[in-house]
């Protein structure tokens, strides 16, 4: 139950941030933008945990793994805004992405 739970408040947050994003791109952006996901996350382990130490921990993690996914939000627009796809656009954004994360995994190690 309480992961059809978990399921239908993360489809309910997806589907907002679309439907917001159709109206207005700032509304839209600064939903996406919130760390809802994180917040909620944080909130289920908690509850399930009790443990303040994995819920500090998963915190601090989550912090450094915003930094590679950074690229994401900086090479779509670029790439939409130079005319390229966005099939094409995406997935090159994803891959830079990916090689970001990469990067990061080799420099963390």
């Amino acid at each position: 139950m309480i992961a059809l739970l978990k399921i239908f408040t993360s489809g309910v947050l997806i589907w907002l941030s679309s439907e917001i994003g159709k109206r207005s791109g700032t509304l839209g952006g600064l939903l996406l933008s919130l760390p809802l996901t994180s917040i909620i996350a944080l909130s289920w382990l908690w509850g399930e945990t009790k443990n303040p130490e994995k819920v500090a921990s998963m915190t601090i993690e989550t912090f450094w793994f915003i930094l590679p996914s950074l690229v994401l939000f900086l090479s779509l627009p670029l790439l939409l805004r130079k005319g390229v796809g966005f099939p094409w656009s995406m997935t090159l954004s994803v891959v830079a992405t990916l090689i970001s994360y990469a990067l990061f995994f080799r420099i963390r190690s």
